[in-house]
């Protein structure tokens, strides 16, 4: 079995390239920190951070670009890959990625007012609200978390349940 489930916080904002018919690969590095400790000896031994490469396919590397953000701390699993190439100067290198397959943001979102002035502001742009934004203004303002149904089906997969907002 190659699974991989890792938690920590994310060094810089995801790199999302686009190819072919809409398709998305987003890559991000993740830090995870083992915290330090003191032996019985009293001899201390420090926190050690380790980085790894995160890659998440399709409507997920969408998910991850409007989502995930520099300092957020992430859940991740996925499989381990590596990856054989040569540099410039001729010199072979192996990379260890991991292949994303599920991801739960820990941070708190407090940019919900931010989202909310985005409904209102596009409400107003139009002069006539639908019953549907009306439902999902609703939504945002009194529950303070995105529409279900934004993240529904994401990769085959309900993200809905699995990213809290």
């Amino acid at each position: 079995m190659n699974k991989v489930i890792l938690i920590g916080n994310v060094g810089k904002d995801p790199d999302v390239r686009y190819y072919g018919a809409d398709q998305a690969i987003a890559t991000l590095r993740l830090a995870t920190t083992e915290k330090g400790y003191t032996l019985q000896n009293g001899t201390k031994v420090p926190d050690r951070t380790d980085w790894h490469t995160l890659i998440f396919y399709r409507r997920l590397a969408k998910v991850v670009e409007q989502y995930v953000h520099k300092g957020d701390k992430i859940y991740i699993d996925g499989r381990l890959q590596y990856r054989n190439y040569d540099d410039k100067k001729g010199i072979q290198h192996i990379a260890t990625e991991i292949i994303v397959d599920n991801l739960e943001l820990l941070t708190p979102r407090s940019s919900s007012q931010s989202t909310q002035q985005a409904v209102s502001l596009s409400q107003t742009e139009t002069s006539q609200t639908t019953p549907s934004q009306t439902s999902t203004q609703q939504a945002i303002s009194s529950s303070q978390t995105m529409p279900e149904d934004s993240l529904a089906n994401v990769d085959g997969q309900d993200y809905s349940k699995i990213i809290p907002f």
